[in-house]
């Protein structure tokens, strides 16, 4: 009986310690959820370090509601505190859809299949005045019928730039995309617009003279009012 009671003993022991294991197994491989996981590498962190890096320092993120672009323009302002609703610009990316078979990509900004324009949400975006300037600066030696810019498709956008609809920004793009920014926007007072961020939620505020001397975008007269 001694014998008995003692088995029973050691195997109460031995399932008390593979019970403990176990626990300790479990607390290894389930975080905590008191401590949630921060992406250190967010939007805000890469965006902010690329403009800081290279000496645009006077900016702005502002997060905004899920039904933000259902807002007026008006009420796009009062949310963003940004000076007038011609102060709200978007980027858009184009496609020459009539491009040489040997212009493929964006390696060539004076002659690129693809580009990324930045204009008001007041304005009336003109395709022919971005396709007038690409032939003037190419001197003509491409034939004018080379160009006829239009608006890319949104798989075709997401790919160029990590970004998403609604969330396009010229900043910290995939592709090294040229740029083109709107007379309009250069002659705005102050000269500090919006833009996506990077995120359908993300808006950019930026001062416009560091944005050009960072970005180097063609200035391009290519909206209406």
């Amino acid at each position: 009986m001694e014998a008995l009671a003692e088995l029973e003993r050691v195997q109460t022991q031995l399932l008390k310690r593979i019970s403990e294991l176990e626990k300790q197994n479990q607390n290894h491989s389930t975080p905590s959820t008191d401590s949630p996981i921060v992406d250190e590498a967010d939007t805000v962190t890469r965006l902010s370090s690329i403009l800081r890096s290279n000496a645009v320092n006077d900016f702005s993120f502002k997060r905004v509601p899920p039904d933000y672009y259902d807002w007026s323009l008006e009420a796009r302002r009062d949310a963003l505190a940004a000076h007038s609703i011609q102060h709200l610009c978007k980027s858009i990316v184009l496609v020459n859809t009539q491009a040489p078979a040997n212009v493929v990509d964006c390696s060539d900004r004076k002659n690129s299949k693809y580009y990324v324009v930045v204009v008001q949400y007041t304005a009336r975006f003109n395709a022919e005045a971005v396709k007038n300037f690409l032939y003037s600066l190419n001197n003509g030696s491409i034939a004018k019928k080379k160009f006829n810019m239009r608006l890319a498709p949104e798989q075709t956008s997401t790919d160029l730039t990590g970004y998403g609809h609604n969330a396009v920004t010229c900043i910290g793009m995939k592709t090294d995309i040229p740029v083109i920014l709107d007379e309009a926007i250069v002659k705005l007072t102050p000269d500090f617009f919006w833009l996506g961020g990077g995120e359908v939620d993300l808006k950019l505020g930026i001062r416009t003279s560091q944005l050009i001397r960072f970005v180097n975008p063609f200035i391009v007269n290519c909206s209406g009012s």
